[in-house]
């Protein structure tokens, strides 16, 4: 007995029927040598993206909330919300705010169960458990691709939360109040969700746009110091990236940001706005090119964090990060020593520059190399500059002149500590 093909089934266009739709080809054409068996073909999906700026979004400002979780159809939208433990126990007010958002919009939507509390910072991405534990509660109050899971959180929390809802149902709706500066700038608006595994850094995730996020000032008065200037060694990267006039006013106001001045909330805002354009209008929100260009000083930075089992916090390894591959760009790149000199005091000026015993472990943080490769897959490629607002994609490393590179940081961390 024959089997027949695709096209003689009616599963499949005929030759006459399938026209110029690959690259490269005419219209008229076939595709390919054998239409019924080969189809390459090109097709985008359309995204939208929610970014909302508020002050007080679970007080005065609720309203930007409740816009934000739409119905489908006539049926209201059931919302759960997930709550950083550390969060709430900075915040003990919140679940009633929450259980007050709740009946004051109880016509437009049906808050479902009471707040779910999960470890905040990275012990939550070291679990897979409890991303189980998620998929349960889920599934208990039946949420569906028309639910909302709304999480207020650092970026450890709304990764691994984040990670849990991609994958239910192939796809709840994520809502994120990020609560650290650093989420604010960077994370909170990115559509990576991740825990680690295998003691290698966000090695478990998937790539999800958001349903909306919303930046709350109000929502990081109670970071401290150290947590909050940590958003800002992201915002240093992306202005080195983007834009230098964004980068100068940094550094011109350093000292105020790390006062937690006025100051400080322009950056954040201009941070988070130049990660969502990346992702948005960068032509690769989900890496699936060689390049990561968003991740300069990534590389070591998480391997840092696993080798200090996070005692350094991303922000703080992110600023060596930047620090070492700024040094090594000069030594190799052509970046300009006045301009490695500018970051440098910048990231001191913002108290984000210090140094760890562990950077002396040279082999082993070079180790991050390989995992930083493996991550995306095919040839290393690494972000450097040749001058600031001009990154370059590099394939190789001088292992000499790195090594020169983070031994002028650890120096340079220790003069400033005499």
């Amino acid at each position: 007995m024959t089997t027949p093909s695709p096209s003689d089934r009616g599963l499949a266009p005929s030759k006459e029927q399938v026209q110029g739709t690959a690259a490269g080809s005419t219209v008229g054409s076939t595709v390919g040598p054998h239409p019924e068996e080969t189809w390459d073909i090109d097709f985008a999906v359309q995204f939208r993206h929610r970014l909302r700026l508020t002050h007080d979004v679970l007080g005065r400002e609720t309203e930007v909330l409740a816009d934000l979780l739409e119905p489908s159809g006539d049926q209201l939208p059931r919302v759960q919300f997930w709550l950083d433990e550390a969060v709430h126990q900075a915040n003990p007010h919140l679940k009633q705010q929450l259980s007050a958002f709740g009946r004051r919009y109880a016509d437009r939507l049906q808050v479902v169960g009471k707040p779910q509390l999960v470890p905040g910072g990275e012990a939550i991405k070291n679990d897979v458990h409890l991303i189980e534990r998620m998929l349960k509660v889920f599934n208990h109050y039946d949420l569906d691709r028309r639910s909302y899971v709304v999480v207020i959180g650092g970026g450890a929390v709304l990764d691994a939360v984040g990670f849990a809802v991609a994958i239910a149902h192939r796809g709840l709706r994520l809502v994120r109040l990020p609560t650290t500066t650093l989420a604010q700038a960077d994370s909170g608006v990115g559509v990576k969700n991740s825990i680690n595994l295998f003691s290698k850094k966000n090695w478990l995730g998937t790539f999800a746009v958001p349903w909306g996020v919303i930046n709350d000032r109000r929502l990081i008065e109670t970071l401290s110091d150290r947590d909050f200037r940590c958003g800002f060694s992201e915002a240093v990267k992306v202005s080195l990236l983007k834009e230098p006039a964004f980068f100068h006013t940094i550094c011109d106001t350093a000292a105020e940001i790390a006062e937690r001045q006025a100051a400080a909330w322009p950056v954040i805002a201009r941070s988070a706005w130049w990660h969502l354009r990346h992702i948005t209008a960068g032509g690769d929100p989900f890496e699936m090119l060689e390049a990561r260009p968003l991740d300069f000083g990534h590389w070591s930075a998480h391997k840092l964090e696993s080798m200090t089992d996070f005692q350094v916090r991303h922000g703080e390894a992110v600023a060596i990060g930047v620090a070492i591959d700024t040094l090594y760009s000069t030594r190799v790149h052509g970046l300009p020593r006045r301009a490695a000199e500018q970051v440098l005091d910048c990231l001191a000026s913002l108290q984000l520059l210090l140094a760890h015993p562990a950077l002396a472990r040279t082999e082993e943080l070079f180790g991050g190399l390989e995992e930083f490769r493996q991550h995306l897959g095919g040839r290393l490629t690494i972000t450097m500059l040749q001058d600031i607002g001009r990154p370059i994609d590099v394939h190789t490393i001088d292992h000499q002149a790195m090594r020169e590179s983070i031994q002028e940081v650890v120096d340079r961390v220790k003069a400033l500590s005499r």
